[in-house]
């Protein structure tokens, strides 16, 4: 498959984008760059390998969830920029 510059072209106007001829003729070669990339890798025979969601095996490293002493009404409310009593004022977003 090739990419030429009617190609890049019709793919920004329905991107919505306006290139000008340097970029076209720029991502028009990077395009054609990545289709010949990608024609090579079809080459490879991958029969042995194992299918993958990423390179490296992902685990979670968690801490046990332990119990702690609760804030205070009065500690939880001692930075805020407003409160009512107990409660942190907000203003209203609904009308």
């Amino acid at each position: 498959m090739s990419i030429d510059k009617e190609t890049v072209q019709h793919v920004a106007h329905l991107a919505r984008m306006e290139l000008e001829s340097g970029e076209l003729e720029k991502l028009s070669s990077q395009l054609q760059e990545i289709l010949v990339f990608i024609d090579k890798l079809s080459l490879l025979d991958v029969k042995e390998a194992e299918p993958a969601s990423h390179i490296l095996p992902l685990s979670n490293v968690l801490r046990e969830d332990s119990p702690k002493e609760c804030l205070t009404p009065e500690e939880a409310l001692r930075n805020a920029p407003a409160k009512d009593g107990n409660f942190f004022t907000v203003p209203k977003i609904i009308e």
